[in-house]
C-alpha cells in the first residue's frame, strides 16, 4: 500500500457516487431485489477492494458501475455523469473511458498479444493518429511481455494471460478499472504479481481501481477495504 494516497485523495472528487442504488432481476411475480440501498464514494486513485461471500451482489454492483447493464432506481454517479436511466449511447461512451479486468481474461484466441491490446487503442479516434503498434508492445513491454508480443493466447500461461489483460485494460489510461476477481484462477505467486501490477501501472497513470475479490492473500494493496453480503454493503468507512 502507498501511504500517501490516502491524504492525496481526500482533497479529489468522487469519480464514483452511488446513492441509494437498488436493482432487480425478473419481471412481474418473479422480480427479486438484489441490491439495497446502495451508498458508495470512491475518490480518484483510490485502490479499493470490495469482498463478501458469493451471490451477495459484487458482481453485479460492478457492471452496474461498468455501464455493462442498466441501472433502474437511485443515483449513480460516473466520472461526473449520472447513468441511472442513461441511454445505450451514453453507456457506450461511459465504456470507452473505463478498464475492464475480469476472472477469465477474454482475450482473443485467434490474435496475438500486441493485437489484443491493440484492439483496445482502436475503439478511441484520439489514439488512430499515433503509432498504435509501438503503444500497444511498450504497454507489454510494461507488464513484463515485451518477449511475447507476437505469441497466441495459446501459447501463453494464465498469469501471462491475465498480464495481457492488464495491458489490454490501463493502454488507453482509463480513468477507472473495474477487476472482477482477476487472481481467482492463478496461483498464489502469479496472483500476487497480477495485483502488484495493476497497482503500479494505475498509480503511475492516477486511475481508480475497484477490485472484486475473495483472494484473502491481497487485500493488503487496498487502500480500503468494503464488505457487501446479502445485496447490501455492510461496512463503508
Amino acid at each position: 500500500m502507498l501511504p500517501e494516497t490516502t491524504s492525496t485523495t481526500l482533497a479529489l472528487k468522487p469519480v464514483i457516487n452511488i446513492n441509494n442504488l437498488n436493482h432487480y432481476f425478473g419481471e412481474g411475480s418473479l422480480k427479486k431485489q438484489v441490491l439495497f440501498d446502495i451508498n458508495l464514494e470512491i475518490k480518484a486513485g483510490e485502490i479499493v477492494i470490495m469482498t463478501g461471500p458469493s451471490g451477495s451482489g459484487k458482481t453485479t454492483l460492478l457492471t452496474l458501475m461498468g455501464g455493462l447493464r442498466s441501472a433502474q432506481s437511485g443515483s449513480l454517479t460516473i466520472l461526473g455523469e449520472e447513468i441511472c436511466g442513461a441511454s445505450k449511447k451514453q453507456l457506450t461512451k461511459l465504456r470507452r473511458q473505463i478498464g475492464y479486468i475480469f476472472q477469465a481474461h477474454n482475450l482473443m484466441s485467434f490474435l496475438t498479444a500486441k493485437e489484443n491490446v491493440r484492439m483496445s487503442l482502436e475503439l478511441h479516434d484520439e489514439f488512430l493518429h499515433e503509432n498504435i503498434d509501438k503503444k500497444a508492445i511498450a504497454m507489454l513491454e510494461s507488464v513484463g511481455l515485451g518477449h511475447r508480443v507476437d505469441y497466441y493466447a495459446e501459447s501463453l500461461s494464465g498469469g501471462q494471460k491475465q498480464r495481457v489483460a492488464i495491458a489490454r485494460a490501463l493502454v488507453s489510461h482509463p480513468k477507472i478499472v473495474l477487476a472482477d476477481e482477476p487472481t481467482a484462477a492463478l496461483d498464489k505467486k502469479s496472483g500476487r504479481d497480477v495485483v502488484e501490477l495493476m497497482q503500479k501501472l494505475a498509480k503511475e497513470q492516477g486511475c481508480t481501481i475497484l477490485l472484486v475479490t475473495h483472494d484473502n492473500r491481497i487485500l493488503d494493496i487496498a487502500d480500503r477495504i468494503i464488505y457487501m453480503e446479502d445485496g447490501q454493503l455492510k461496512n463503508n468507512s
